[in-house]
């Protein structure tokens, strides 16, 4: 049997008179959508992005550019010399940029 998926869906039991209307819009109204927030305490546990970290030291060793690496004038990262695709202007760039 063909069923015509465009037509619209109505259920048997569905009650769709004016009394199924009114009394979902009563159980509507009957519901609160305020919720109690103290704005002052969730604030104090909320950091920004970018915030004061002057007082935080480097955890991180920073090595310097070894003699078997690049730095692409394109990307400006730092790559392994097997990343080497070509040079642009005299700068070297990485087979990413490339």
């Amino acid at each position: 049997m063909a069923t015509d998926y465009d037509a619209p869906r109505r259920d048997k039991e569905e009650n769709t008179g004016p009394d199924g209307i009114e009394a979902l819009a009563k159980g509507r109204s009957d519901q609160t959508g305020s919720v109690d927030v103290d704005e002052a305490e969730v604030a104090e546990n909320f950091e920004l992005p970018g915030a004061d970290l002057g007082d935080e030291e480097l955890s991180v060793k920073v090595l310097p550019m070894q003699t078997d690496e690049f730095r692409c004038s394109s990307c400006f990262l730092v790559h392994h010399r097997s990343q080497y695709a070509k040079e642009k202007n005299g700068q070297p760039i990485c087979k990413d940029c490339a």
